[in-house]
């Protein structure tokens, strides 16, 4: 007699029974993708995403002449999400001992799934050339159920999310960065869905190489955490060295060749509140201790030639949208020039634009607007000045490419709110197309002392179809670190 009633109140009552993984319709390996680990050139962190919990999950990889007789058990991490109380489950496999410049393959399975799997190359162990990319504002190429129970495009999504993946895989990077807002999740009905069409998408490119992500405003979400990162945190396994596990993964850093790239989390210092929280000043300063001791330890050694900063909100905007950000002008700016920061990389404003390179402030300026020091566009020397990189057309709605100021000016939030500037620091923008990624080809040279060259090419992803097209390229230089002094 209650079993009518049983199976009313509770409809997958029989899954709920499941109080240990089955080997029988066990979840499928879904999301591959790869982050490197602390060191590159030896070490590389497989991850994939399955919707409830699986017993052995594994890795085995080789050689492709040798084949796949190593293998590393992965390691589940969890969390609940806050909206819809699911559960998520992500695998991460530690792949060490790896050889430098070396082409692996690898498998990855858990008991009753079918095996997926990749290939990938770790990074050169000092000088070599090397190719990376970035974009940050991705969003995910999908259709979800919308409250009312009925099929919906989710607001942030276009196909272009979808055609600049493949455009990365037409350049194949060695690792990509991603600048922060990687799926815009916490603005949809179901994040954890959100969540994994991103992976989904981006598998495409992310099994093949890593994708190095910043976390952006809309990685925090609400009831995900203390400050809302739990799903950031729980997808990806970065070379974190933060003890607090309330902070592990929202900044780090890593070398490829000859190059130290420092990933970092803007809201902790921001002014603008676009998020879920406003959670400014929540590592209490300790990310800014960070940065300081990551830029001093890349400045004195006599191994890394280009310090590259991958972050989410601008420092520069001439564009009348978030706009640039005092708090980071704040924070970031004394540290960038008194290390001399070569390239700076974001997202948040929905258009491509670089600047002049730049140290130091204007003198007497309000909005500390940053200094150029040169105005060469095209040939540019990064020991005398920083060059940012405005990078947010990686795909999500919403552009602003056409929201430039056109009278030479550019807006900073301030305490005391938006003021106006004098955007002297403008460099290149394109005011024509929303979407894009940019690839940075190193030249390390060829002799201590030589001169070493980052070649740069920004690619529009051109609607309808997705094709590439050369928006423009330049190049920046500087002296290797190993010269005599």
């Amino acid at each position: 007699m209650g079993a009518g009633t049983a199976a009313a109140a509770t409809p997958n009552s029989t899954v709920a029974l499941h109080t240990a993984p089955s080997t029988t319709g066990a979840s499928p390996v879904q999301g591959l993708h790869l982050t490197f680990g602390a060191d590159p050139s030896s070490q590389m962190i497989v991850s994939w995403l399955t919707d409830g919990l699986v017993t052995r999950p594994i890795v085995r990889y080789g050689t492709m002449d040798g084949g796949v007789g190593k293998s590393v058990e992965a390691t589940t991490r969890t969390y609940v999400d806050g909206k819809s109380a699911r559960t998520v489950y992500v695998h991460h496999a530690a792949v060490n001992r790896l050889s430098p410049s070396t082409d692996y393959v690898y498998v990855v399975s858990h008991d009753g799934a079918t095996p997926d799997s990749g290939t990938f190359r770790t990074a050169p162990r000092g000088r070599a050339p090397l190719t990376f990319t970035s974009f940050g504002d991705q969003a995910a190429p999908q259709v979800s159920w919308s409250a009312d129970g009925t099929a919906t495009i989710d607001n942030n999504s276009t196909p272009a999310s979808k055609d600049i993946v493949t455009g990365i895989e037409q350049v194949a990077p060695l690792f990509h960065l991603l600048n922060g807002d990687l799926c815009y999740a916490n603005r949809d009905v179901d994040r954890v869905r959100t969540w994994n069409n991103f992976f989904t998408n981006n598998t495409r490119s992310a099994r093949f190489r890593p994708w190095m992500p910043a976390a952006g405003n809309h990685e925090i979400e609400s009831g995900n955490g203390p400050i809302g990162m739990d799903a950031f945190q729980a997808y990806f396994t970065l070379p974190s060295t933060e003890t607090d596990p309330e902070l592990a993964g929202l900044w780090y850093a890593f070398t490829a060749g000859s190059v130290r790239v420092i990933v970092l989390q803007n809201d902790d210092y921001v002014l603008q509140q676009a998020s879920d929280y406003y959670i400014n000043g929540y590592s209490g300063g300790r990310q800014l201790a960070f940065l300081e001791k990551e830029l001093k330890a890349a400045r004195s050694s006599k191994e890394i030639d280009w310090v590259v900063v991958a972050m989410h909100q601008v420092m520069i905007s001439s564009s009348d949208a978030s706009g640039s950000d005092m708090g980071l002008r704040q924070n970031y700016g004394p540290l960038f020039d008194k290390y001399g920061v070569d390239l700076v990389v974001c997202g948040h404003e929905h258009n491509y634009e670089r600047s002049l390179a730049v140290r130091g402030v204007v003198t007497g300026s309000e909005t500390l607007t940053p200094n150029p020091v040169s105005q060469a566009t095209d040939d540019i020397d990064t020991s005398m000045g920083t060059v940012h990189m405005v990078l947010g057309g990686g795909g999500v709605s919403g552009t602003n490419y056409q929201s430039f100021f056109k009278d030479g000016t550019g807006k900073v939030l301030t305490p005391a709110g938006y003021v106006k500037e004098q955007a002297i620091w403008m460099g290149t923008r394109d005011e024509d197309h929303p979407y894009g990624f940019a690839a940075f080809t190193v030249d390390p040279g060829r002799h201590p002392g030589d001169t070493t060259r980052m070649h740069v090419t920004y690619y529009n992803v051109n609607k309808p179809n997705g094709d590439l097209s050369v928006y423009e390229q330049f190049s920046l230089h500087r002296k290797r670190s190993d010269g005599g002094r």
